[in-house]
């Protein structure tokens, strides 16, 4: 007897609510790594070492694109590991531990000259890169193979996404309050980072601890590395290329707002450390409220539409800011930041649900376990996007004039400079996420799709691309 593709989509066993929790916990760890990073080192060098955002973003450029290679191999590598703990549990411990040392690498260098302060910074990003990826690769590999599910996987990445805001209210708000208490200087910062590097491996660690072993199909190639065959496979999944294509725009967004940020707070509005926590917890704490009404809307108009929607909400909120200046009130940083997080909740929580249902959807299709192969596909496209847009405003203000100072000093910044600040923070942003909303126009996979797709398998005819 053949099953329907409602029954087929929604044959699956609920998860647990402690898989889902330590599932979830883990992004703490990424989350911190991620924003705190791409938006308090570009600080950390202009404000306190003396260095130009040029030399920042050039420094976060390089160690990103050197380590992009790393991530296909990672992702490669823990969908053939055969271990006792599974597939993906080695690495996620893996990148626990160097998380952390590259964490106290990056924010509290010894006091040195500015030749060895450079091949010291190179280094921390260098493990930095490699231990997000060693934990990020296989972390986004999970959701796919810890549910056949298509809305149980998004109930499991609304755990995930409320952890996102935990983790971006500890990496935007956290570490601005550590900085501003350590007096905003080199001690300020030192502190931030020997704090967050223990909750960056503790929360990592309990991820690794916590989800079930996961051993899955060997792959049919014995190559580290992807062949022709296989990416022709994968360019093959329409859904996951269009996914993919969507991403980049929404980590060049992301790495607009997130390189622009803390500066746009200090410089153009004026509200510094105290701001920027204020708008951090308001965002964070919306996004997380919100996740009940995001997966709802999810499993009522689908995925693609509620990601669109988000992209919408996202993109006036983030206009919004151009209309801002220092007689900005808290009323109004707030009323933006529920603009920000109402959004952000949506994009962040419909792409990681996404990017799970073309890994299980390329796993029918193919018969091929890879769902790392495709993680680290989306992690190259992070780290190069996020590398060049970090870079690419780093040189932006540098040639239109902004001053470096040290010792967290602030001083006035030319027009220009400001003019650099909100066009990175408010206009590039929303173009990238308009460029972004046509990829997801698209993407067509949804439950249906999916359904018949794995009753097409079934039957024998699996190996087929739809």
């Amino acid at each position: 007897m053949k099953m329907d593709a409602t029954t087929a989509a929604g044959a699956h066993k609920r998860l647990d609510i402690g898989i889902c929790l330590g599932f979830g916990v883990g992004t703490v760890g990424v989350s911190i790594m991620l924003n705190t990073v791409t938006t308090y080192f570009p600080a950390l060098m202009s404000t306190v070492l003396g260095q130009s955002p040029e030399i920042a973003g050039y420094l976060l450029m390089v160690s990103k694109l050197a380590d992009a290679v790393i991530d296909v191999v990672i992702g490669s590598l823990s969908d053939r590991a055969r271990t006792r703990w599974g597939r993906r549990k080695p690495f996620l411990a893996a990148g626990a531990l160097l998380s952390a040392v590259s964490f106290v690498m990056l924010f509290a260098p010894p006091v040195m000259g500015q030749g060895a302060l450079m091949v010291w910074m190179i280094a921390a990003l260098v493990i930095y890169s490699t231990a997000y990826s060693l934990f990020n690769v296989p972390y986004m590999a999970l959701p796919a193979e810890l549910t056949d599910g298509f809305h149980e996987r998004t109930r499991l990445i609304g755990f995930r996404t409320v952890f996102v805001s935990i983790g971006q209210l500890l990496a935007m708000a956290g570490t601005a309050w550590l900085i501003q208490s350590g007096g905003a200087g080199r001690a300020g910062f030192a502190t931030m980072g020997l704090v967050m590097a223990l909750i960056i491996g503790g929360a990592m660690t309990a991820t690794a601890l916590s989800v079930p072993v996961q051993h899955g199909t060997q792959p049919a190639t014995g190559k580290h590395l992807p062949g022709f065959a296989q990416m022709r496979a994968i360019a093959r999944n329409r859904p996951f290329m269009m996914l993919l294509g969507a991403k980049v725009f929404q980590f060049l967004s992301f790495a607009s707002v997130a390189s622009t940020m803390l500066l746009y707070m200090l410089n153009v509005v004026g509200v510094g450390y105290t701001g920027q926590i204020i708008m951090a917890v308001t965002q964070n704490v919306v996004t997380a409220l919100a996740m009940p009404l995001w997966v709802w809307s999810g499993k009522t108009i689908g995925k693609r539409r509620t990601y669109l929607c988000g992209v919408v909400i996202f993109c006036l909120t983030t206009l919004s800011w151009l209309l801002a200046d220092n007689t900005i009130t808290t009323v109004g940083i707030m009323v933006r930041a529920v603009g920000g997080g109402l959004g952000s909740g949506a994009i962040i929580l419909m792409s990681i649900s996404m990017l799970g249902d073309t890994q299980a959807y390329d796993r029918v299709l193919t018969g091929e376990a890879r769902e790392g192969l495709l993680s680290s596909a989306i992690a190259v496209v992070e780290k190069v996007s996020f590398a060049l847009g970090v870079a690419v405003l780093g040189v932006f203000l540098h040639a239109l004039g902004y001053v470096p100072t040290t010792g967290g000093a602030i001083v006035k910044q030319p027009e220009s400079a400001m003019l650099a600040l909100k066009v990175g923070f408010a206009v590039i942003p929303s173009i990238m996420f308009t460029i972004n909303g046509l990829f997801l126009w698209a993407y067509d996979l949804d439950e249906d799709k999916f359904a018949a797709a794995r009753l097409r398998s079934e039957e024998g005819f699996g190996n087929t691309a739809l």
